[in-house]
């Protein structure tokens, strides 16, 4: 197989080129850009063929979102950064066993997350002895002899921790959740931890399920589509091609978003003759350029308006809802100079959104991470139920809540019991099932696993996909706690960062990709995963494996289980491996909306889980109703001569994986290293375009947090707000500084200080 070459190594921010940010996303260059990074990492053949088959009824389902799939699906299924994401999996190029010699851990711990991801695909085990600056290849069962080894060694359960990413299949993340309860610990953080976790603590206070209400058909049926926090056109572009649809039939579409971002100005569809000679389809109708953390005062203002307009749904708030009384009298209350202040926002623009919410029948409300990372994200997310409730708009056709999950399958894996907080009810299933016992003690989040290892009582770290370190917020502090570990595990396609930042020792476990054969005892193997709108559907590998002794995860976790537990533990863990179907059969009796699992996957375009809200406005709530709730007005403060930073992704990365380095929607080439702020804002603080800073990050705590040597870039942001990238500027969140009662990192409201730059060291 011919092999691309990997990265130069002198590739630096010093480099960054910029120009005027895009007014329009995909057309053209979109096409070309994902076959041009397809063909350079894949191959001309790969890429047709398994392009082909990316997000098709009886192909795989694509990694890099969690957007639905149409019930018609189109020839080309996929998006710009879906072609990235297969390609970035489906790399020719091989990590060999002379890398390893090569590159002592020290040295990769200074390279840059792009840096790593195109060294090519992992395909052996590899071992850090203690004291040791080198992994070296190991066999796969040496490799489950030291993770046992440490597991036994451990005075509790709990002093190991179990993290999951949202690539994970339905039935690895079973498997898993499995393993680690059977071996007594509910320390099963994922990456919902870090993103939709307070959508999840909210939606189920309010309506008692905590995902959304809506299904990809109600998009076309809408009235009106509000989309908060959120640029569906780099981390969810297929939505862009749904809302598109949805302005079509008559719905009009309100932004809310500190930044003006391409693909929610205009969108040329590429698979449309008007996307690739014409002028595209507007997609926002009304851009409300809200202040950072503003929401949720925009949000109780617009239902204040509904009120005083008396639009409500008596009818639906009478029969479905309890709190609309005392919601009523708390807003009569609110203060207009408060909703100024905290959204920036004026009055009229507030008002003609009003408007369009009480003309509208049928409203669809979507939100991502630049809702939930805030300290009110909670309160912030229940006044968007509070407004849907107001008017009957959830339980019907073209109407609903939306949050936009960003992982394909983070969903799935809370459905399948990856949660620290599990449900009685749902280990009950599980004892009744397996006929063991299993913990019900709340377990250790995300954050709760870093003090863990930062004080001494986690001494195990292990991780099915996911770049924990980049992901999770005080990356110093979470280097320095992975660090103190005894040992550090990571199940991995490719190599990133957190893979450096290693316990006394550690291993990385190469796996299969979801684009890759899965062959068993029982013969070829597809999995299944869960998308934003509670479908659930098959996902089917085509390629040959990058190697042929990896691993599936069901097979790395079934193997690891058996070495740990013993092999007449009661959970049939050879019959898993060797059949994926046995596996399910247990999913249909234990999680609850999956009876008949094995058939009703197999069925063309799978099937959508239950869902009462939605299905027939019944509320699984503790009084049976919807619950209409009282919030007092909180908004993030920024001191003078501050700014509010927000974290963002660039358009050529998904989450912590860089696939390049260029973000050309906003303008930005060859360089990651930037900090986006209003042109008004640099004349106050005393800077200028182009000049070159240090970001502090300021908290009551008095540690001065820093990331080094960022380019300013004059850019249309809301006032008083500034924008850089995660996982660059992860240094500068807190640990500490969560949301209330999600435990979410505040990403989206850090105090900012600039300064000159000290130097040009530039960290990776």
């Amino acid at each position: 197989m011919p092999h691309r070459k990997p990265p130069r190594d002198d590739v630096t921010d010093d480099e960054i080129e910029i120009s005027k940010p895009a007014r329009w996303a995909a057309g053209i260059p979109g096409v070309m850009h994902s076959l041009q990074h397809a063909e350079q990492e894949m191959g001309a053949w790969r890429s047709q063929s398994t392009l082909r088959a990316l997000n098709q009824k009886d192909g795989f389902d694509c990694m890099s979102c969690a957007w639905p799939d149409p019930p018609k699906r189109k020839a080309a299924e996929f998006c710009e950064n879906g072609a990235k994401a297969v390609a970035w999996e489906a790399d020719r190029l091989r990590v060999e066993s002379d890398f390893w010699a090569a590159h002592p851990v020290s040295e990769l711990t200074t390279r840059s997350e792009y840096w790593l991801g195109q060294q090519g695909r992992l395909i052996e085990p590899v071992y850090k002895p203690a004291g040791e600056d080198h992994y070296r290849p190991i066999g796969w069962d040496e490799a489950f002899d030291v993770v046992a080894r440490h597991l036994r060694s451990l005075s509790s359960p709990d002093q190991a921790t179990f993290y999951t990413s949202g690539r994970t299949s339905n039935e690895a993340a079973y498997v898993y959740q499995l393993f680690v309860r059977s071996f007594g610990t509910n320390n099963l953080p994922d990456c919902s931890n870090m993103c939709h976790e307070s959508t999840s603590v909210s939606l189920a206070e309010t309506i008692g399920i905590g995902k959304a209400t809506v299904t990809y058909e109600d998009f076309a049926a809408a009235d009106l589509i509000v989309i908060m926090g959120q640029n569906p056109g780099t981390n969810h572009p297929r939505m862009l091609t749904t809302l598109e649809e949805a302005k079509h039939a008559g719905a009009a579409i309100v932004a809310v978003n500190p930044l003006p971002e391409a693909g929610l100005l205009r969108f040329k569809n590429p698979q449309r003759p008007a996307g690739v000679v014409g002028r595209g389809t507007a997609i926002a109708d009304q851009f409300i350029q809200l202040r950072l953390g503003g929401d949720m005062a925009l949000m109780q203002a617009v239902s204040k308006r509904v009120i005083e307009a008396n639009a409500v749904d008596a009818d639906f708030l009478a029969q479905h809802t309890q709190g609309f009384e005392a919601f009523r009298a708390h807003l009569a209350g609110l203060s207009d100079d408060d909703v100024a202040e905290a959204t920036g926002v004026p009055s009229a623009e507030i008002e003609e959104f009003a408007r369009r919410y009480i003309e509208a029948d049928r409203v669809i409300i979507c939100w991502a991470m630049g809702l939930t990372q805030h300290k009110h994200a909670v309160v912030t997310i229940s006044e968007i139920i509070n407004l849907l409730l107001l008017r009957g708009n959830i339980g019907k056709k073209g109407a609903g809540a939306a949050p936009i999950r960003g992982h394909s399958n983070v969903q799935g894996d809370r459905t399948m019991g990856i949660w620290e907080k599990p449900r009685p009810a749902f280990i009950d299933g599980l004892v009744k099932e397996f006929g063991i016992p299993f913990p019900k003690e709340h377990g250790a989040d995300t954050v709760d696993s870093v003090r863990g290892m930062r004080d001494g009582t986690i001494k195990v770290f292990f991780a099915v996909g996911g770049n924990f370190v980049s992901a999770v917020s005080d990356t110093p502090v979470t280097e320095d706690a992975v660090r103190r570990t005894d040992l550090s595990v990571h199940v991995a396609t490719k190599l990133n960062h957190s893979h450096t930042v290693v316990g006394n020792e550690a291993l990385i476990l190469p796996t299969l990709g979801r684009t890759e054969l899965d062959r068993q005892e029982s013969g070829e193997q597809f999995v299944s995963v869960e998308d934003t709108v509670c479908a659930v559907h098959s996902s089917h590998g085509r390629l040959e494996p990058a190697a042929a002794d990896l691993l599936s995860e069901v097979a790395i976790l079934c193997r690891l289980a058996r070495k740990t537990l013993g092999e007449n533990h009661p959970i049939p863990w050879r019959e898993f491996e060797a059949n994926y179907d046995t596996i399910r059969d247990r999913i249909s009796r234990t999680v609850p909306g999956c009876e008949d699992y094995n058939r009703k996957v197999r069925q063309p375009g799978g099937f959508t889980l239950p869902h009462g809200p939605r299905d027939e406005r019944r509320w699984p709530t503790k009084s049976g109703r919807a619950e209409i709730t009282v919030n007092d007005l909180e908004w993030p403060p920024c001191p003078p001569g501050r700014l509010l930073l927000q974290t963002i992704r660039s358009h050529d990365q998904f989450n912590t994986t860089i696939y390049g380095l260029d973000d050309r929607y906003r303008g930005v080439r060859k360089g990651r290293r930037v900090v986006f702020v209003n042109p008004v804002d640099l004349e106050a603080l005393g800077f200028a375009d182009g000049d070159v800073v240090d970001l502090h990050s300021e908290r009551r705590d008095g540690i001065d947090r820093i990331a080094e040597h960022f380019r300013v870039v004059a850019y249309p942001t809301a006032r008083g707000c500034a924008a850089a990238y995660f996982p660059e500027a992860n240094a500068l969140v807190p640990l500490d500084s969560q949301a209330d009662r999600s435990g979410t990192p505040t990403s989206k409201a850090i105090v900012l200080r600039l300064e000159p730059a000290r130097s040009h060291a530039v960290a990776p």
